[in-house]
C-alpha cells in the first residue's frame, strides 16, 4: 500500500512492465542506486518467473504479474509467505498499468503486447517512461489524441528520443527544423547485399556498442529498429517525417541531435549505456547522480557520421513509407516483422527473409485509413496471420 510519508518527500511511486528484460533490469539498477527516490509498486514479466520471483522478493512491490498464466502456481508458490498479489496474464498486467498507488509506469515491453496497458496508463493519468516504441508505431495518432485528453505524459526512454527530449529543453519547439537521429548501424554496416544473404542468428546478435534483449538486436541489426525510432519520434515531437533525418554513427557517443531554424544544431552525448536515458525519464524535470563511468570525450578521436543505405537494408525505407501512408500500414509493418524477426531467430527463415517476408505482408494486407483501437487490434492479428501463412505455418 502506498505510504503517505512517502508521497511527503516526493518518493516516485514505479510499475515496472517488464521488469525482467534488459530495460527492466536496468530500471531496479537505478531503484537500487536510488532508494530514496523511487518505491517500486508493480513488477510485470513475460514468462521468467523465477527472476521475477527473485526482484518481487528483493523490491517487495504490491503486485507482480506474470503475462504466461502457465507460470502462476509456480510464482505464487515462491511468493507464498510475502503480502504480496499474484496475478497473470495480459488483462491483468494491462490492469496493472492503471493501480491507483503508482506514479509513473515503465513500459519496458518488447513488441505489440506493450500497446493496452501504455494505453490504460494514459487514461489513468500517469507518467510514462517509455521504453516500448511499438506502442507509438502501431497506433501513434491514437496515443496523441488520447495524450491530448489526459493528465498523463510521455517520457521517452529510448537513448535516442532522450537526447532529443534533452535537447529541447528551453526551446521553442516551432523553432525546430530537424530531429537527426543517429544509429550504430548495427553489426552489419560494412557487409555487401551478398554477405547479408549468409549471415547467421550469432551473428546477428553480436551488437557491437549495445547490450539489449534478442528482438531489440535483430531489429538494430535490420536497421528495422531505427525505422521505428523514426515512426516514435514523428508522433512523439510532432515532426513530419521528412523532418526527420536519419545517420549511422558506428561509435554511439552522439545519441541524437535537433536542428533548429538558424542553422544550429544541439547534440546529446553519453557512454553508450541504457542507465542514463532511463535514470532521466525516473527522475525529470530533476537530475540524479550516476555511479557510473562518465563519458570521456577525449578518449574518442573520431566520431563519424554516414548515410544509411536503404538497398542493403530495405526495412528502413518501408518504415518511412508506412508512416507517410498512415492508417494502419504501420501497425501491418509491425506486426509482420515480429513475426519475420521471431521466425530468424528459430532459424526458419534467413536474415534477408525478414525484409522479403515484411514487403509481402505489406503488399498483401488491407488499409485504413483511420482505424479505431479495435481496428488495430484486428490488423495485428490478420497481418500476423497472413505472415505466418506465408511462411508456411
Amino acid at each position: 500500500m502506498m505510504d503517505n510519508t512517502d508521497r511527503n518527500n516526493n518518493i516516485k511511486h514505479i510499475a515496472i512492465l517488464g521488469s525482467t528484460g534488459s530495460i527492466g533490469t536496468q530500471t531496479l539498477d537505478i531503484v537500487r542506486e536510488h532508494p530514496e527516490c523511487f518505491r517500486t509498486e508493480v513488477l510485470t514479466a513475460g514468462r521468467n518467473w523465477e527472476l521475477l520471483a527473485a526482484q518481487a522478493r528483493e523490491f517487495l512491490p504490491s503486485r507482480v504479474v506474470i503475462a504466461s498464466e502457465e507460470y502462476l502456481p509456480q510464482l505464487r508458490e515462491a511468493l507464498a509467505s510475502l503480502p504480496i498479489r499474484v496475478e497473470a496474464g495480459a488483462e491483468a498486467i494491462a490492469e496493472a498499468a492503471a493501480v491507483p498507488e503508482v506514479d509513473t509506469v515503465v513500459t519496458a515491453m518488447v513488441g505489440y503486447s506493450g500497446l493496452i496497458p501504455t494505453i490504460n496508463a494514459i487514461r489513468a493519468g500517469k507518467t510514462i517512461a517509455l521504453a516500448n516504441k511499438e506502442t507509438l508505431v502501431v497506433a501513434g495518432e491514437l496515443i496523441t489524441s488520447l495524450l491530448k485528453d489526459s493528465d498523463s505524459r510521455i517520457v521517452p526512454v529510448d537513448s535516442e528520443h532522450s537526447a532529443i527530449f534533452q535537447c529541447l529543453q528551453g526551446e521553442d519547439r516551432n523553432r525546430m527544423r530537424k530531429i537527426i537521429l543517429t544509429a550504430s548501424g548495427g553489426p552489419f554496416r560494412t557487409k555487401t547485399l551478398e554477405e547479408l544473404e549468409h549471415v547467421t542468428v550469432d551473428d546477428a546478435l553480436k551488437h557491437p556498442n549495445w547490450s539489449m534483449g534478442a528482438k531489440v538486436t535483430i531489429d538494430s541489426a535490420s536497421m528495422m529498429n531505427k525505422g521505428f525510432e523514426m515512426i516514435e519520434a514523428r508522433w512523439l515531437f510532432d515532426c513530419q517525417p521528412e523532418n526527420i533525418e536519419i545517420v549511422v554513427h558506428p561509435q554511439s557517443i552522439v545519441h541524437s541531435m535537433v536542428e533548429y531554424i538558424d542553422g544550429s544544431v544541439k547534440a546529446q552525448l553519453g557512454t553508450p549505456d541504457m542507465h542514463l536515458p532511463i535514470r532521466y525519464a525516473l527522475s525529470y524535470p530533476d537530475r540524479l547522480l550516476s555511479s557510473r563511468p562518465p563519458l570521456h570525450i577525449g578518449h574518442y578521436y573520431n566520431l563519424t557520421f554516414e548515410t544509411p543505405d536503404m538497398d542493403k537494408f530495405p526495412m528502413l525505407r518501408y518504415a518511412f513509407e508506412a508512416i507517410r501512408e498512415g492508417g494502419n500500414a504501420p501497425c501491418i509493418l509491425n506486426a509482420a516483422n515480429e513475426i519475420a524477426v521471431d521466425a530468424f531467430l528459430k532459424r526458419r527463415l534467413t536474415f534477408m527473409g525478414i525484409p522479403r517476408l515484411v514487403h509481402k505482408v505489406m503488399e498483401m494486407m488491407p488499409r485504413i485509413q483511420f482505424p479505431t483501437l479495435e481496428q488495430l487490434v484486428e490488423t495485428n492479428t490478420e497481418a500476423r496471420a497472413l505472415a505466418a501463412s506465408l511462411l508456411g505455418n
